[in-house]
């Protein structure tokens, strides 16, 4: 009997991390991956000085990530602040020493990098298993990929479904501007997760 409300309040503890009453929330951040679309971006990483918080590199370049970052930033979450507040808190944590070489956090360009993404999204958000399974990755979620060449790569799982109708589609810039694409399974999956803010 004293596992039952333990397991009532797990159970609780799921629901509202796995969507339950943020819905609305889902909607806005699908809604503004899916109008990222509509922008024409030259796929250009470049290391570039921009202002803090809600910085961004001009609006005609950008990668993977900031087809995220401005995603989020349109329902009103700056990654670029809640990523380098943690790092600078949690920069041992942080793979940018062992991977860049850096002795501290920049909050040019840690919140572009893929890597520092899924620490965050692992630490603020919910980490989900990997699997095969197209059900498991719901609109809205992230996904964390390798591409060839160790490259990582970020996308946003949107409402739309494959021709099939079997996999949902994803939000990403691979490299052409952000596009709408049917590609979940292309790549091996590196991390799948739920991040709204909260």
């Amino acid at each position: 009997m004293k596992t039952i409300p333990i397991l009532i309040v797990l159970f609780g503890f799921n629901i509202a991390a796995y969507g339950g009453a943020l819905n609305d929330d889902i909607d806005s951040l699908i809604k503004a991956a899916k109008e990222r679309t509509l922008h024409h971006v030259k796929y250009d990483g470049s290391y570039v000085s921009i202002p803090y918080p809600n910085g961004d590199v001009p609006l005609n370049i950008g990668v993977c990530t900031d087809v995220v970052i401005r995603s989020f930033r349109n329902v009103g979450i700056d990654l670029q602040k809640n990523v380098h507040e943690d790092m600078a808190e949690n920069f041992n944590l942080y793979p940018s020493k062992k991977i860049w070489g850096l002795s501290k956090p920049d909050k040019n360009i840690d919140h572009r990098r893929v890597p520092n993404l899924q620490v965050f999204f692992n630490r603020f958000g919910a980490s989900l298993r990997v699997t095969g399974n197209p059900d498991d990755y719901l609109a809205g979620d992230l996904v964390t990929w390798m591409l060839p060449g160790n490259l990582p790569h970020i996308g946003i799982v949107i409402d739309e479904k494959s021709s099939d109708g079997s996999r949902p589609l994803i939000v990403h810039n691979i490299g052409e501007g952000p596009k709408i694409n049917d590609m979940l399974f292309d790549y091996p999956i590196t991390g799948h997760y739920r991040y709204l803010g909260k």
